[in-house]
């Protein structure tokens, strides 16, 4: 993994960047945007760093490649419009969940080349080599408690997929489910996923799907849960695994959530090894470190550590790091801690409260590491 920072100075835009490029095979990179607040207005920041995903893409590093994921962390999602602007069709999402930076909008794109971009079915699909890889993002549903909203989401994304020849149980990789109030209306979310997971034949005897379950906003102030959702067609079942970290973790299921702690995908020439929101705990399902956000962050790191380590992967080969805050004040001690560990790595900071009100803090990732595997195609 190759890591280095651009800054785009008159635009005040600075690009953290991780490039994956094996030679002669499909190059991906994943940016993180961070914009310097000056005073303006979102529509203001959002033109500049609008401006810096043009100036990225005519980089020699970006040569070939196109954007196919987009997503914005807003300060106030209600009240701020973000638009697919001239790189249609992309997987575009956005959430409140807003950067501790003090700007209103931060971003992280997922560029590669080589790819077939089209639209079926409302989701946006990348095609090469026999893979097609399926975005369905920002969905969300005004009626009903948020039991009734998962319900809704799911089964709306469930018929999508079926549409485009998939389903979520053999097809979807990872979820992002955004819950607003979420020490409140997480426990309804939780419900209704185990429910439709059991009914669709997802249960502790089959796997579940890597997850992130964590407080959101949607811009829709009726909407309790915002859903995004990734899926790969074209995998065959050898070419998944499930990774649990025994040592530092138990499983989901022991207190009721359905999730897997981390999934790992090999392809012929690569691993992608896709990390749920992780936070500070152990084996036994109980929380870490109660109060002490310093010692919760390096938990968490020795968590995540232990399931990339199953992957045969380390924080070597992580491309991207998404920290979630409960409170905002830790965020001068969390970005120096993140600094220190990763002075290189892209991330951003959002306030985001975890799922238990005892978590100060959670992290997401994504490795990808060069492996030989002739047996399945190149990514």
């Amino acid at each position: 993994m190759n890591y280095e920072k651009i800054i785009f100075q008159e635009l005040g835009v600075t690009v953290e960047l991780s490039t994956f490029a094996p030679s002669g095979k499909t190059k991906e990179l994943h940016a993180i945007l961070h914009i310097a607040p000056r005073g303006e207005l979102f529509a203001a920041q959002y033109d500049r760093l609008s401006r810096a995903e043009q100036a990225l893409l005519a980089l020699p590093q970006c040569a070939g490649c196109r954007i196919l994921f987009q997503r914005y962390f807003l300060s106030d999602a209600t009240n701020q419009e973000v638009k697919r602007g001239t790189f249609n069709p992309l997987s575009l999402s956005s959430i409140q969940q807003p950067p501790l930076d003090g700007s209103k909008v931060a971003a992280w794109l997922y560029l590669a080349n080589d790819m077939d971009v089209k639209e079926c079915e409302g989701l946006v699909t990348a095609s090469h080599n026999g893979y097609e890889h399926l975005w369905m993002m920002g969905l969300t549903e005004s009626e009903g408690d948020s039991a009734q909203q998962t319900t809704t989401l799911l089964n709306r994304y469930e018929a999508a997929l079926q549409r485009c020849g998939a389903t979520i149980a053999d097809n979807c990789v990872r979820t992002w489910f955004y819950v607003r109030d979420v020490d409140t209306q997480y426990a309804g979310m939780v419900r209704a996923r185990r429910t439709f997971f059991e009914t669709h034949g997802l249960t502790k005897s089959t796997h579940f799907i890597a997850s992130t379950g964590i407080g959101g906003s949607p811009a829709d102030t009726r909407a309790l849960i915002q859903l995004g959702t990734y899926a790969v067609k074209g995998l065959a079942p050898e070419q998944l695994r499930y990774l649990y970290a025994k040592s530092h973790l138990n499983s989901t299921y022991e207190y009721g959530v359905t999730f897997e702690r981390g999934t790992l995908i090999d392809y012929g020439d690569r691993r992608h090894v896709l990390i749920s929101g992780t936070a500070s705990i152990d084996n036994r399902g109980e929380v870490v470190h109660v109060g002490d956000i310093v010692r919760q962050t390096e938990r968490m790191w020795e968590n995540v550590q232990a399931l990339l380590a199953e992957a045969e992967t380390s924080f070597d080969d992580v491309a991207q790091i998404i920290v979630y805050l409960r409170d905002p004040a830790d965020y001068a001690i969390v970005k120096a801690l993140f600094d220190k560990r990763f002075p290189l790595t892209p991330y951003v900071i959002t306030l985001a409260p975890v799922c238990r009100p005892t978590w100060l803090i959670e992290m997401e990732c994504l490795a990808i590491k060069e492996t030989k595997s002739p047996q399945f195609c190149d990514f």
